[in-house]
Order: structure tokens, then C-alpha cells, then sequence
């Protein structure tokens, strides 16, 4: 492994065991797209050529007809969504997001309007979409969905998150059977997923992925699928994708990435991961107040993670106190806390340097014994979470 840079340009040398998240670059990128990102830094290129090189590429590994690389999932939804608004029109592209046309409604779900950074619905509206939020959080049914078509429907977009909400709503196959049936194309926004091929082999007529995630590539997004939406989002880089383009050296990064991803030893990965999951469990087993549940991924990724429940009257300490000091120190650790008002975070094993788990599992044990060495539970008001959450980037810069 090269040399740690961070330390040289002030940077904490923190311990990624909270997933593929963007606020920490996503993931370690393979050296497959790092050498071809060197490789294409020094030449010239016609970019529109070197994306049709990608687009047979992505059409290879997801099944879909064609497909280009932009500079993000998020861009990919509002590229995607601008694309059903104003087809190949270049004049229509050049006025979005005002809009041309009545036809620029995208229904969703409400239960997936969900935030992965930025607000879904924002990526639909910064393309001239309106969003047509359908049924309620918690369920949707077909006639939400039926009734909600009208001839003013361009689009309608389905997430695959851990964010949504994972009951009581449509799934994808029927999604698309109700919206096919009104010639409806469907988006599915597939930020975070490993399986290239299931959604576009479901019916969906877009898929967009994340080339910086699973894959391990450089920042980017991924749109794939049938040929005429995908060339009529491509086209949005006269417009509203021009702040969203990516440099010659995303487009040939993605385009190795998703070359090793065909070549990866996916079991011997696996494999590696539940060593990093028994240790910590192992680590944390028979703990006073600590409960360690190896659990499986919620969207059906082939991996799973650690779930540390905390009872704080046991630990003495709570568990966002315990995520708290896990991210303080010489090597912080990130975990995943998304949902640590319930008492619980989990441990991610899926973005490791050898030898960063035996970092992790002391770092638990370390943490939990000062806690329980404490007189008193280490509990601080879990309102400090919400009205702190941002004070890194208010505060931004210094």
C-alpha cells in the first residue's frame, strides 16, 4: 500500500467502517482504474468517442442497450429525468429547467423520497421535473400509482436504498408493470447496488448507478439502458449536464473499474469481510450491555455488517457517545449511524486496508472498558446529534 498522503496535507487518517459513503470518497479505488486514469491523464481525446467506448462497456456488464458515464447517481437521475422531458430537442435542452412542455411530471414514491446527501426530489426538479409524490410513507398501493398517470407523466423514478422505506410500498416489478402499461419509462436510482443487471432485467428502462461505490472507480455515475432515453440524458450535456460532465480520465476510471469488476474474486472478498465481522464480534461478545448481531444487507447486496446494539444502563455509556468517541484519536473510526437514536450503529467491512480490523476491534474494546471503568453512563442528549449535524460544513471554511 502507498505511502498515507493524508497526514502530510492535515488530514485525519480515519478508518472507513460505516460503507461506500461519499462524505468519506466513497470507497478504495482499484488499481485497475488507477492505472488507466494515469494512463489517459497525458492525452488528448474526443470525449465523445471515448463515451461510446464506455457506453459498450456498460451495455456489456448491465444488459441495457447503451449507456455513459456523468458525474454522479444524482446527476445521472436529473440527466435521466431531463432526458423523458425533452427528448432530443437541442432547443428544449437549452431552456431547462424551464420547461417546454406540460409533459414534465415524475411520479415517486413517497416513501423514497429520501436524502442521500441532497434530497432525491431536488435532482428531479433541478432538471424542469415536478414531482408527483405518491401513496404515503409507509405504503403505496396500485391505485396511488394508477390514478397519479396522467398525459402530463414524463417519468416515474424508483429508489433502491437503505434509506427507504422497505415495507408496505410497490416493488420494482410492479412499478413497472403499472407504469408500462400507461407508457410510463421508469428510472431506477441504483446508487448503491451491486447487481449491474437486475433492475434493467426487471423492467426498468433506466438504471443508475454509483461508479465510485461497489466499484471502486473514480467519483461518477452511471446511465444505463434503452437506447433512446439513454442518448436523449446524454444529449442534457448541452445543457443542465454541462456542470455535471466528467473528465476524460472519470470516463476511462469507470470503464477499468467496471472491466475488473468482471475479473473480481467476489467470494474471496466475502470471505475476507466475515473474518473483519466474526473478530469484532468476537471482540464484543459477553460485553455488559453490548449485543452483536451480524445481519444482512436490507437491499439484498451480497454482504453483510455488524449491528453493536448498546444498552447505555449496562455500557455505561450510550450508543452514540460510543460512535463519538470511536471518531476521536490518533486513527479515527467511522461507523455507520444513521439510525443510532435507536440505540444501535453498524460496523461495515466492506472498505478495509489489511490489518485497519484489528485497528477496530482494539479500538471497540478500548472505548467500552473506559466506559464501563466510568462511575457514570456517558449519555449526552441525543438533541446535541441534530443541532450539531451540520457544524462541519456551516463552519466551513475556517
Amino acid at each position: 500500500m502507498p505511502e498515507d498522503i493524508r497526514p502530510q496535507i492535515g488530514l485525519r487518517p480515519v478508518i472507513n467502517v460505516s460503507g461506500t459513503m461519499t462524505g468519506l470518497g466513497a470507497s478504495i479505488v482499484v488499481p485497475e482504474a488507477i492505472t488507466a486514469m494515469t494512463q489517459i491523464l497525458p492525452q488528448f481525446v474526443e470525449i465523445n468517442d471515448l463515451q461510446r467506448k464506455a457506453s459498450a462497456v456498460i451495455a456489456r456488464l448491465t444488459g441495457g442497450e447503451a449507456g455513459f458515464i456523468t458525474a454522479s447517481c444524482a446527476a445521472g437521475i436529473s440527466l435521466a429525468v431531463a432526458g423523458t422531458i425533452t427528448g432530443p430537442d437541442l432547443l428544449a435542452i437549452e431552456r431547462l429547467p424551464e420547461v417546454t412542455t406540460d409533459k414534465n411530471e415524475v411520479l415517486v414514491q413517497m416513501g423514497h423520497v429520501v436524502s442521500y446527501g441532497a434530497p432525491v426530489d431536488q435532482s428531479i426538479r433541478l432538471a424542469g421535473g415536478k414531482v408527483v409524490m405518491i401513496g404515503q410513507s409507509t405504503s403505496t398501493h396500485r391505485y396511488h400509482m394508477e390514478n397519479a398517470i396522467t398525459d402530463r407523466t414524463a417519468a416515474a423514478v424508483y429508489v433502491v436504498s437503505h434509506h427507504v422505506v422497505d415495507y408496505g410500498l410497490l416493488n420494482l416489478k410492479e412499478f413497472v408493470e403499472i407504469a408500462h402499461a400507461k407508457g410510463v419509462p421508469v428510472i431506477v436510482d441504483a446508487a448503491s447496488e451491486y447487481d449491474l443487471r437486475i433492475f434493467l432485467e426487471q423492467g426498468a428502462d433506466i438504471a443508475l448507478y454509483s461508479g465510485h461505490k461497489f466499484l471502486g472507480g473514480p467519483t461518477s455515475g452511471i446511465v444505463a439502458g434503452r437506447k433512446d432515453l439513454v442518448r436523449n440524458a446524454f444529449l442534457q450535456n448541452m445543457g443542465i449536464g454541462r456542470g455535471m460532465k466528467v473528465g476524460k480520465e472519470s470516463i476511462f476510471g469507470v470503464m477499468a473499474a467496471l472491466e475488473a469488476w468482471e475479473k473480481r474474486d467476489h467470494a474471496g472478498i466475502r470471505e475476507r469481510e466475515t473474518g473483519y465481522l466474526n473478530l469484532w464480534k468476537q471482540t464484543l461478545d459477553n460485553r455488559p450491555g453490548v449485543t452483536a448481531l451480524i445481519e444482512p444487507d436490507p437491499t439484498n447486496n451480497p454482504l453483510d455488517r455488524l449491528r453493536v446494539i448498546i444498552k447505555a444502563e449496562e455500557a455505561h455509556i450510550t450508543a452514540w457517545d460510543l460512535a463519538a468517541a470511536l471518531r476521536q484519536g490518533p486513527q479515527p473510526i467511522i461507523v455507520r449511524d444513521h439510525e443510532v437514536e435507536h440505540n444501535y450503529f453498524y460496523l461495515d467491512p466492506c472498505n478495509l486496508h489489511p490489518g485497519q480490523e484489528t485497528v477496530v476491534a482494539s479500538r471497540l474494546a478500548e472505548e467500552l472498558d473506559k466506559a464501563r471503568e466510568s462511575n457514570e453512563i456517558i449519555a449526552t442528549p441525543i438533541e446535541d446529534l441534530s443541532r450539531h449535524r451540520f457544524d462541519g460544513a456551516l463552519n466551513w471554511p475556517d
